[in-house]
């Protein structure tokens, strides 16, 4: 276990994030090139999610170096007759450098996750992950997530 430090970033924290987020975007063309292509990550894009009341970028830090994040969005479920009104805190990427993974940054930042949840007194906390990805589906099992639903998808509309 490292001990690392979780807050939220600043944008003193967007160079390291944006080297964390071409790392994650590189998985994501590795695994659906169908996709994903490598974006850039514009400090207007950091300001946008710094400046807004529903969404957050939590940094683990050591020794003031952000060597992971989660970016965590407050968000509401549809407004269907058939659903329970609820709201979720949904992790929309999770990025740990790869020399720091299996230390515990990835759970930590889930608490941290789970824990900004509660704050914001939402039911249940909600991500994604990639079919392939093996690892990243034990992470998250090992966190207490559990397979709930299943995207599908017709690549063809012939």
């Amino acid at each position: 276990m490292v001990d690392c430090h979780i807050r939220k970033a600043t944008i003193d924290d967007i160079e390291e994030l944006r080297g964390l987020y071409l790392a994650l975007e590189e998985d994501g063309v590795r695994y659906q090139p169908e996709h994903f292509v490598i974006g850039e990550r514009t400090e207007e894009f950091f300001q946008s999610i710094f400046g807004s009341n529903d969404q957050d970028i939590l940094v683990a830090d050591i020794d003031g170096k952000a060597i992971g994040f989660a970016h965590v969005m407050i968000l509401q479920q549809k407004k269907v007759s058939c659903l329970k009104p609820q709201s979720v805190v949904y992790i929309q990427d999770l990025c740990v450098r790869e020399d720091m993974r299996n230390h515990g940054i990835g759970a930590a930042l889930i608490r941290a996750a789970k824990d900004y949840g509660k704050g914001h007194k939402v039911d249940f906390i909600r991500t994604q992950v990639f079919p392939g990805n093996i690892d990243g589906m034990r992470f998250y099992e090992r966190n207490g997530f559990c397979e709930m639903m299943k995207t599908i998808e017709c690549q063809s509309l012939d």
